[in-house]
């Protein structure tokens, strides 16, 4: 019998294993199917090997520009697909948290099929594995949201979006959130004509308002239909094209047609197979696993970590969940959630990234300076003939402290990271300003945006001193 048993083998549940394993605990880890979760098989790495794809063919694009002759090139979807297998083969069977995970000794479960509460202690799986342990944490993860129309059984999510035979010739896309907006990004990069459809005001609604108005421009110049604020669907049906969405707004009736629809409207927590009522497990308003500060659920002895508490549904953030959650089961509730600068970005064409505070939201708690470096500015984006794009800073007046960053264009994401540990540092936009970034890169873009926020703010302490 252990003493942990981990429900999940995703980062959270991959991380709580090798925590409790770690602290001595006879450890256990059961997953529904292979090793990784969605982060390895459905997630970010083959995501991000399809926008790589997406990335080759772009600049393939331009290399007559720099002088390369070359023949005409075209897309083997099928083959790339190959690709997508062997990298999440690759990175499965090198992936360090594996080996680390047998050598501390943890007994790993996989491909048990679903797993379901016979008591608060025992849990059972569909292919038959019994176990019963004293602690428990819950790492099973999220899924798309379905939506509640006539003919949405017709619909796809990005998961069968990824796993298409060839590439669609169109494609309507519901929802412009972080995973809607690389759907559309990516299968246009292929030559799909894709329609983006977003039910609010401005695509990408969490993020800063300038990335929201800069990737729609990008997306409307690279030929994917934006459509904000679109109104209500009524209904799916099929139709000549493959599917028709049917929707009302203001009273008026449109409609639109597609090769494939896809639905990216949000996500809930995987647990309806759990049986968590059996467990004493409530959920909250939204259906996630509700936990305190701990991580501990409405069950004393039970945990739960990653997107099936419906916190920042991230990888990084998941592993520090699963970390916390594993730590407190054997050790008791003592280590709280930290909530560190958290840097989101996503491989869309151009990508965008953020840390911290949004400008809107900065202004409602500080007075702030805002510093924009635009890209067609700087070297190493003209060199690369990539200069769509900006980097904005926002700094807080009086102690010159970075409260945000938000980045748009070239290697986006990379910058943000940057901003991350400097913000962990706690470190001054002064400081960073003076930081001798290598030249010409894409950091150096980063390092113009403090250096003129750095100016700024002297030239106020000047204007005061006087």
């Amino acid at each position: 019998m252990p003493d942990v048993l981990v429900i999940g083998g995703g980062p959270a549940g991959v991380a709580a294993a090798l925590r409790g394993a770690g602290l001595g605990a006879k450890t256990a880890l059961v997953t529904r199917d292979e090793f990784g979760g969605m982060a390895a098989n459905d997630g970010p790495i083959p995501v991000r090997t399809l926008a790589h794809a997406a990335r080759l063919l772009r600049e393939a694009r331009q290399l007559e520009r720099y002088g390369i002759t070359t023949s005409a090139f075209a897309l083997d979807y099928s083959k790339l697909l190959g690709r997508v297998r062997d990298v999440v083969a690759e990175a499965g069977s090198r992936a360090a948290f594996r080996e680390q995970i047998d050598a501390a000794g943890a007994v790993v479960h996989e491909r048990t099929g679903a797993a379901r509460f016979v008591d608060p202690h025992t849990v059972e799986t569909a292919s038959g594995l019994r176990l019963r342990a004293d602690k428990i944490v819950l790492c099973t993860g999220g899924k798309s949201r379905k939506l509640a129309v006539p003919g949405a059984e017709l619909t796809a999510t990005h998961s069968d979006a990824w796993s298409l035979k060839s590439v669609p010739a169109s494609m309507l896309v519901i929802g412009a959130g972080a995973t809607g907006a690389q759907v559309a990004s990516i299968f246009s990069g292929f030559g799909a004509k894709v329609q983006l459809f977003q039910s609010g005001p401005r695509i990408l609604p969490t993020e800063d308002e300038a990335i929201s108005v800069a990737i729609a421009a990008a997306f409307r110049a690279a030929g994917i239909g934006v459509r904000e604020s679109f109104g209500e669907i009524e209904s799916f049906e099929a139709a000549r094209a493959g599917i028709r969405m049917n929707f009302v707004k203001d009273g008026r009736r449109e409609s639109a047609e597609a090769e494939l629809a896809v639905v990216a409207v949000g996500w809930t927590a995987d647990t309806e197979d759990l049986r968590l009522a059996v467990a004493g497990v409530e959920t909250n308003a939204r259906g996630f696993v509700g936990v305190d500060a701990h991580l501990r659920t409405s069950a004393a002895h039970i945990f739960a970590a990653g997107d099936v508490t419906g916190r920042l549904m991230l990888v990084p953030q998941a592993l520090q969940d699963g970390f916390i959650a594993a730590t407190n089961a054997v050790l008791g509730p003592k280590g709280a959630l930290e909530e560190p600068p958290a840097p989101i970005g996503s491989f869309t064409d151009p990508e965008y990234a953020q840390v911290g505070l949004t400008e809107a939201k900065a202004r409602a708690r500080h007075e702030v300076v805002v510093s924009v470096a635009r890209f067609d500015g700087a070297v190493r984006t003209i060199i690369d003939g990539r200069t769509t794009g900006f980097c904005k800073l926002i700094v807080e007046r009086d102690s010159a402290a970075i409260l945000g960053c938000h980045v748009v264009g070239e290697r986006a994401v990379d910058i943000v990271q940057l901003v991350a540990v400097a913000m962990s540092a706690r470190m001054s936009v002064d400081a960073l300003a003076r930081i001798p970034l290598s030249f010409p890169t894409h950091a150096g873009i980063l390092g113009r945006a403090a250096a003129h926020a750095a100016r700024e703010l002297n030239r106020e302490r000047q204007l005061h001193a006087s």
